[in-house]
């Protein structure tokens, strides 16, 4: 049967059988919807409505929802299993100069007490220079934040810092220090440690050659010995150099 006789049978014009909508599906969008949610596992739609936002992408809310329901960008509340893969790795160019790329990640370790403290590392990725390590009974991303202005001060601010999706690393506080200083925050896989593993290099060494090395009898003698540690006279201070 012919389309003229079908849609006169069924009454239906055919006008609107032939009409092509002409609606903006907004791909560029969706693309870079689908990029950040990739590149920060843990936002929901109101945090990636908010880096949006601050490109060049004028979006209300209520549209950048409807996006994401679309798109099937919903928070996985369970751990996907081994064998899914949630996401194709995609691989980083390697750092080519000093001070491109950072590297950034959390320790844990005890006091002859058996109280725990926690240790911030940062390295940097061309040159495997310990830039930082601070310990702490209780580290923020507040502190995350004052750490790294301490070091920046000195050093100027990199172009992008690896971190894991830990609740300082995804905290408003440094979120925000990376958006006003232009700095990627380059976020591996949930449960992904080989995406960041120059710093689990450095911390590997790290903890062989002092922390299992000592017993701290406070968070001021730990301090002192990581800071002897780390000095840049010492070669400890470098790593596969």
């Amino acid at each position: 049967m012919s389309e003229r006789r079908a849609c006169r049978a069924l009454r239906f014009p055919r006008s609107s059988h032939r009409y092509q909508s002409v609606r903006d599906d907004r791909t560029e969008l969706r693309i870079r919807l689908r990029d950040l949610a990739a590149s920060r596992a843990h936002y929901g739609y109101p945090r990636l409505h908010t880096l949006l936002r601050r490109e060049i992408w004028q979006v209300n809310r209520k549209l950048v929802y409807r996006m994401y329901k679309e798109e099937g960008l919903q928070m996985r509340r369970k751990c996907p299993r081994r064998n899914r893969s949630c996401q194709v790795r995609v691989e980083r160019p390697a750092a080519r100069e000093a001070n491109e790329s950072w590297r950034m990640d959390f320790m844990a370790d005890q006091l002859i007490s058996g109280q725990r403290f926690r240790l911030l590392t940062l390295v940097d990725s061309f040159s495997r220079e310990s830039l930082a390590i601070q310990a702490g009974q209780r580290l923020t991303g507040d502190d995350v934040v004052a750490i790294l202005e301490e070091v920046t001060d000195q050093r100027g601010c990199p172009k992008s810092i690896r971190v894991d999706n830990g609740p300082e690393f995804i905290s408003k506080s440094l979120d925000w220090w990376a958006y006003f200083n232009k700095v990627k925050l380059d976020f591996s896989r949930p449960g992904k440690p080989t995406d960041n593993a120059y710093i689990e290099s450095f911390n590997g060494r790290f903890r062989q050659e002092c922390l299992n090395q000592h017993w701290f009898l406070n968070l001021k003698e730990a301090q002192g010995h990581i800071d002897n540690w780390s000095d840049p006279n010492s070669h400890s201070a470098w790593y596969g150099k």
